[in-house]
């Protein structure tokens, strides 16, 4: 057993739920009709595929919990805290799903979170302190999911990716392609309409005892005591990485010794360096939808 192997297990089970074999919804996307909506060399593969995913993810989190609709829905009908790994399963799952299968896969997948959405309801106080009745697919609570999840996907790749084939307004202009499909009826199409759109919710936005928990959740989640050190260091890095305005909300400070910034970058570089070696260069949905694209001759 080789000094990767731990690791390298506690991480398959953290993002997949299972260590000894790959999933079969991902060895499904191997199968399908079509090249799907993104392809090797797109901006949403090259995001997608590396390991800055991981920093954008919870970055996508504290910046989804802001929205005290959003935040509601998650609060109030969702098993985050007894089943954590199972919900970022199923995250990773429509994700990856719609990034790498066939066309018909995205549209499936996409269909199904919508279904489970249309039953989370209720009713939540807005920053004004009114009070409003909310479903999780109200256009307003998917743009901002949508936005949020951009955002800190984009983000963290230009901290912590490579290059991004045409920039980042590449990558924004695809990704809506996913807004659309969960129902976002215009999503941004640029980084700087992204950056507007992002703008025109700071009126919506709040922090408050709810979005307390979930930092305190997120700062230190239920993982593998193996795992703990690097995810340290990423969340640090993530606080790092976001505007002050949504640190202010969040309740959050920038990591600092006394007077002296931390070099959270540089120590988020090196943990997911290490976790990339631990998995390996292409994930086992790349590595599906490739042979997707042989079989139909696209590559």
């Amino acid at each position: 057993m080789g000094l990767m192997t731990p690791l390298q297990e506690r991480l398959r089970v953290t993002f997949a739920g299972q260590a000894d074999r790959v999933p079969e919804w991902e060895l499904a996307l191997a199968e399908g009709d079509d090249a799907g909506y993104f392809q090797p060399g797109s901006a949403v593969w090259a995001v997608h595929g590396s390991m800055a995913t991981i920093p954008a993810g919870v970055r996508a989190l504290l910046t989804q919990a802001l929205h005290p609709g959003a935040l509601a829905g998650v609060v109030e009908h969702s098993d985050y805290r007894a089943d954590p790994l199972g919900r970022l399963a199923g995250t990773i799952r429509w994700i990856f799903t719609v990034t790498y299968g066939d066309t018909t896969a995205a549209h499936r997948a996409s269909a199904y979170v919508r279904r489970l959405h249309e039953s989370v309801r209720g009713a939540y106080t807005g920053a004004d302190g009114v009070e409003r009745s909310y479903c999780a697919n109200d256009p307003d609570l998917v743009e901002w999911v949508h936005l949020a999840f951009t955002d800190a996907f984009l983000r963290s790749h230009q901290q912590w990716g490579g290059t991004i084939p045409g920039g980042p307004d590449a990558y924004v202009r695809e990704w809506a392609v996913a807004g659309r499909l969960m129902g976002v009826s215009d999503p941004p199409r640029s980084e700087a309409e992204l950056d507007a759109r992002m703008a025109a919710f700071d009126g919506r936005l709040a922090g408050g005892p709810r979005v307390d928990d979930v930092v305190r959740f997120l700062r230190r989640p239920p993982l593998d005591p193996l795992l703990m050190p690097g995810y340290r260091a990423l969340f640090a890095a993530v606080v790092d990485s976001l505007p002050q305005d949504r640190l202010d909300l969040l309740g959050l400070e920038r990591p600092r010794l006394g007077p002296v910034p931390l070099p959270t970058r540089q120590t988020a570089g090196f943990a997911l360096t290490v976790v990339g070696k631990a998995l390996g260069a292409q994930g086992p949905s790349e590595i599906a939808a490739r042979q997707r694209l042989a079989r139909l001759a696209v590559i």
